[in-house]
C-alpha cells in the first residue's frame, strides 16, 4: 500500500498541516479501510461532520456581514446553493483532490453521482482537518479563496433558486405554512445510501422524493410537491 506525499497538494491550497494525520484522515474514505484494515487511522466521516459545521458557519458569517439589507431567506437560499453537493465537488475537483482520494479498489471506479459525493465530503473533511490544525481564520482564508467567488455568478444565474426555495416561497405566500421534510425510508450501507423524504405542510403530506442523499431526495420531494400543488 503505498500512499502519495501530499506536500504539492498542501502547497498548491496553501494549507501546511502540522499534523499530517489530521490531512490523511481527510481523504481516507471509508472503503479504503475495507480493504485496508492495517491503516493506522480512521476513515474522515467525524472529519466531515465538524467540516460541514465550519464551512456553513463560515459561508453564514460572510453573507451575514456582507449583505447586511438582505433577508434571512434570500441568505439561506445563497448559502444553500454554495454548499450544495454539486458546487463542493466541482470546487474539490478543481482544486485536484480527486487525486488524492484514499478509496478501494471498486470504489476508485466508481464515477459519476458516486464520486461527486465523496468530492464533496472530502472538501468538507478537509476543513475539518484545517479547523482542527490551522484554526478558524486559515480556514475562513480558503473559503473566501476557493469556495466564496463562486457566489457573484451563483447570484447572477438564479442558480439559488431550487425546487425547496420556491415550494417554502410559495408555501409561506399562498398557505402561511413552513414546508418540513421527514425521512420515510432508508436502505443500504452508509457510505451507499438511499433516502425517500416527505415533505408536509403541517401533517399533512404532499409528495415524496428518493435520492442518494438527504438533500437530494429533499430537492426531488419539492419538485413533485410543486407538481401535486400546480404551483
Amino acid at each position: 500500500m503505498s500512499i502519495k506525499d501530499f506536500s504539492p497538494l498542501e502547497d498548491k491550497l496553501n494549507l501546511h498541516f502540522k499534523n499530517k494525520d489530521l490531512l490523511l484522515q481527510a481523504f481516507c474514505h471509508r472503503s479504503f479501510l475495507n480493504e485496508n484494515p492495517d491503516f493506522n487511522l480512521k476513515h474522515n466521516e467525524r472529519l466531515e461532520f465538524l467540516g460541514d459545521a465550519v464551512l456553513e458557519l463560515i459561508v453564514t458569517e460572510y453573507l451575514f456581514e456582507k449583505y447586511p439589507e438582505k433577508s434571512e431567506g434570500e441568505l439561506t437560499s445563497w448559502r444553500s446553493a454554495l454548499v450544495n453537493t454539486k458546487i463542493l465537488s466541482e470546487t474539490a475537483s478543481e482544486l485536484g483532490l480527486n487525486d488524492y482520494l484514499l478509496l478501494s479498489k471498486g470504489e476508485a471506479k466508481e464515477t459519476g453521482k458516486a464520486r461527486q459525493y465523496i468530492l464533496a465530503n472530502t472538501f468538507e473533511s478537509l476543513i475539518g482537518a484545517a479547523y482542527l490544525d490551522l484554526k478558524y481564520d486559515k480556514c475562513s482564508d480558503f473559503i473566501k479563496k476557493h469556495l466564496i467567488t463562486k457566489l457573484p455568478e451563483i447570484i447572477e444565474k438564479g442558480l439559488f433558486k431550487d425546487a425547496k426555495s420556491s415550494f417554502q416561497e410559495e408555501s409561506q405566500e399562498r398557505t402561511g405554512i413552513t414546508p418540513t421534510y421527514k425521512v420515510v425510508k432508508e436502505w443500504g450501507p452508509d457510505h451507499s445510501k438511499s433516502f425517500v423524504i416527505g415533505v408536509f405542510l403541517n401533517d399533512q403530506m404532499i409528495a415524496k422524493g428518493k435520492g442518494s442523499s438527504k438533500h437530494e431526495a429533499e430537492v426531488e420531494a419539492a419538485k413533485n410537491a410543486l407538481k401535486v400543488k400546480g404551483w
